[in-house]
């Protein structure tokens, strides 16, 4: 297990450095088929694996991360959709609040029953303000959460619940239109809440070229996730990686 994933995380933001990270839905993979995809973040230079999903019906969760693990030494985050999406065996977990909604359960609820088994993980634990944007299309984060997403055209909304989730203490802000979503987050929003928080900002969803990551980081955001344009498409890892990577250069 790496230790400090979060405090190397705050390091590259001090320095504004900017992250790719690609995400692994267990579901949507074998264990025994992870050679190509380590192969291929190894030689990208992707900065973090966020591992997990909406549901995860499958049950090689624990064999999954092993597998990647034994393969590369890029950290590995667990991106739980609910309480039961905890292995021991990653090196830090996105301990999600749902700010964007009200569904109590998402935002406090299963939290209380997880607590006691993320506190005996052993996993560096990364309070994450978790915002749902619309992306244009029902998505299963929307449908599982029961939540209205923020309106993608509300940069004032967006703003003042990434505040709120700062002053309340979250460590990361994750702005997600959702996978699948059919327009990703506008960078005038992304922009917004840059400007006006001070924790590492995640921005997701409908990212399908390396261009969008690109506009996406230079609007503000500190790490890009992508995750479905790649299951499609795996050698954009490659060209993703170096547009997110190009864009920090850009800044200095």
């Amino acid at each position: 297990m790496q230790p400090g994933t979060y405090q190397h995380i705050s390091e590259k933001k001090r320095k504004r450095q900017k992250s790719f990270a690609v995400l692994i839905d267990p579901d949507k993979v074998q264990p025994a088929a992870l050679g190509r995809l380590t192969d291929l973040v190894n030689e990208a230079s992707v900065d973090y694996l966020l591992v997990g999903g909406s549901l995860v019906i499958s049950s090689h969760l624990d064999e999954c991360i092993l597998a990647i693990k034994a393969q590369t030494d890029i950290p590995v985050i667990l991106f739980p959709g609910s309480p039961s999406q905890i292995s021991k065996h990653a090196d830090a977990l996105l301990y999600l609040s749902l700010i964007s909604g009200r569904n109590p359960e998402l935002l406090i609820g299963q939290h209380v029953i997880s607590a006691p088994f993320v506190r005996k993980s052993g996993l560096d634990i990364m309070s994450t303000g978790y915002m749902v944007i619309d992306g244009g299309a029902p998505t299963t984060v929307s449908y599982i959460s029961n939540a209205s997403p923020i309106p993608y055209d509300k940069n004032e909304i967006a703003l003042c619940t990434a505040l709120a989730g700062e002053m309340l203490g979250m460590k990361l802000i994750y702005m997600d239109a959702g996978s699948g979503a059919k327009r990703p987050i506008p960078e005038a929003m992304i922009a917004a809440v840059a400007e006006q928080i001070t924790v590492p900002l995640i921005v997701g969803g409908g990212i399908q070229d390396p261009e969008k990551a690109y506009r996406n980081c230079r609007a503000g955001a500190d790490i890009v996730v992508v995750g479905n344009a790649i299951e499609k498409d795996p050698a954009l890892i490659k060209e993703m990686s170096a547009a997110v990577h190009a864009a920090a250069h850009a800044e200095v």
